[in-house]
């Protein structure tokens, strides 16, 4: 197997990464939001993440994995919430400043800081702009968790793939 070419990295991210990142994100501040404040300690099983761990978790992995590929090392203390950030609503308005500026800084990348090397915990070498793909997968797993929790916490799930049931609901009570 031959090295990805920069011509194929700036393909992939401006063609292939770019559009579904920026659609993934919306969803995933949804789902952020969507955690009531006052039940923030809420876990299926003891051994489960609290749904305030999980919407950290997510807010600031997903910033961390885009930062590696601007950075071109994964640093494992980067986008690190500040100790204000509290509630999920607080996290879900930081993730959605970060992500911001992460994903302009993303645009603007060359094909050589794309396909530079990356180390991941001494796992595995990866170009950066594999850690965009990675980075997109772990947040869509963490957010179906997430996402999973809303209801038991008495919260409206909202549309992710299509139209949830609560937001039909609504739809319909409002009688559009």
């Amino acid at each position: 197997m031959s090295a990805m070419t920069a011509e194929q990295a700036v393909f992939l991210m401006q063609e292939v990464y770019l559009g579904s990142l920026k659609n993934e994100s919306r969803i995933t501040k949804k789902v952020l939001d969507a955690v009531p404040a006052d039940k923030c300690e809420h876990r299926p099983d003891p051994v489960s993440k609290s749904a305030i761990e999980l919407v950290r978790h997510i807010a600031v992995a997903e910033n961390r994995f885009l930062e590696t590929v601007i950075n071109g090392v994964f640093d494992a203390n980067a986008a690190a919430l500040p100790d204000a950030v509290k509630t999920p609503q607080e996290v879900a308005s930081w993730y959605e400043q970060r992500f911001k500026k992460n994903f302009e800084a993303l645009t603007k990348l060359s094909g050589d800081q794309l396909v530079k090397m990356v180390d991941f915990r001494g796992l595995f070498q990866r170009p950066a702009v594999s850690f965009a793909l990675l980075g997109m997968v772990h947040t869509i797993h963490h957010r179906g968790q997430l996402s999973s929790y809303l209801r038991c916490m008495g919260a409206k799930v909202p549309s992710i793939y299509g139209e949830s049931y609560d937001d039909a609901q609504a739809r319909k009570a409002a009688g559009r």
